[in-house]
């Protein structure tokens, strides 16, 4: 995994669908995002060292619960 790796993402669109605080310090750390419209969250992020930017990105892409792509940093998809 590198810093620049982009993922793969059902769409094109990226609706977040839940934004979390999971370490209480005021700022989002957790992010499911659906990206093609049907409801359903395909890409996870998550900010693991409190820095307000994500360092893990997870995509969905068959949205079994399995992540197919993992990558270092926002995966090209930095949160709105």
């Amino acid at each position: 995994m590198s810093e620049n790796e982009t993922v793969e993402t059902r769409g094109e669109d990226r609706v977040e669908l839940l934004v979390g605080d999971t370490n209480n310090d005021g700022q989002p750390d957790l992010w499911a995002v659906d990206t093609d419209g049907d409801g359903k969250a395909d890409l996870f992020q998550f900010d693991t060292n409190g820095d307000g930017k994500v360092d893990i990105t997870m995509s969905d892409l068959d949205q079994d619960g399995t992540p197919e792509e993992v990558v270092d940093g926002d995966g090209g998809l930095p949160p709105a």
